[in-house]
């Protein structure tokens, strides 16, 4: 695999750059993905998840504006952290879901639109990793769509569900919405590597999760009904690193609820 671009403003698609930060684990992938988006000959410029608050990151970031609005996909810290320090550098508004993130604006909605730097977007709700997950759909004169998603779908791998904020039956509605997308809809994704298809990377998300969803009823055929997530996972996520399982026993958690609930 290509060694991660950190520190350096790459650009995706004839409106969409990204800035890697330097926050590497196993939940951030590489990274966070800043994402800053303007059509051609624009100077501002639109940034979705300023990510931690690392000075150096947000200066880097900053130093690609002016910046005419910064988006949030949604609450996490790796998102969301470095908003604020990001709105003083900038003097741009933050806009999100939550109100509680939102500065110098207002909150966004399902279906809104924002026009900047250019540029053409659509805000879809897709909740589930958290219950304030959103993509943005971004669209440009003569440009195929594409979609910013967070961590609704990733790059590579999958998403957890973070329970109890996130939940199953919701994730699974937001990614039939991604699905129902037109072909060849790309994915800019919160972490990973950029997508070609977010119709085909969504049908793939739901496939694993009805997959997943199968293996954990088979493990309560086999454990009882009253087996806890941590045993669910022992049985269900032994492909999965095991560094991964506090964040997989989360996903279980949402799944049991999910499979109570039904």
């Amino acid at each position: 695999m290509t060694p991660p671009a950190y520190e350096e403003l790459r650009s995706v698609t004839p409106l969409a750059s990204v800035l890697l930060e330097r926050n590497p684990s196993p939940m951030t992938l590489e990274g966070t993905n800043t994402w800053v988006l303007r059509a051609p000959g624009e100077e501002h410029c639109v940034v979705i998840d300023p990510g931690e608050d690392d000075p150096g990151h947000l200066e880097r970031v900053a130093a690609a504006g002016p910046v005419s609005i910064v988006l949030l996909t949604h609450r996490h810290h790796d998102h969301a952290a470095g908003a604020r320090r990001f709105a003083e550098l900038t003097g741009a508004p933050v806009r999100a879901l939550d109100p509680s993130l939102v500065l110098g604006s207002e909150a966004l909605g399902d279906g809104d639109a924002i026009a900047a730097a250019g540029v053409e977007m659509r805000v879809i709700s897709t909740p589930g990793h958290t219950s304030d997950s959103l993509s943005f759909l971004l669209s440009g004169p003569g440009q195929a769509d594409s979609v910013l998603t967070g961590d609704t779908i990733l790059g590579r791998g999958t998403t957890v569900i973070a329970h109890p904020d996130g939940a199953l039956g919701p994730y699974l509605d937001s990614l039939q919405r991604l699905a129902d997308l037109p072909p060849d809809t790309a994915v800019l994704p919160g972490h990973g590597p950029e997508l070609p298809d977010a119709a085909e990377a969504a049908a793939h998300y739901l496939a694993h999760r009805e997959q997943r969803l199968d293996q954990v009823r088979a493990a309560l055929a086999t454990l009882g009904p009253a087996a806890s997530a941590r045993e669910v996972v022992e049985v269900v996520y032994v492909d999965v690193d095991r560094t991964l399982w506090g964040a997989a026993e989360l996903s279980v958690r949402a799944q049991l609820d999910y499979l109570r609930d039904r």
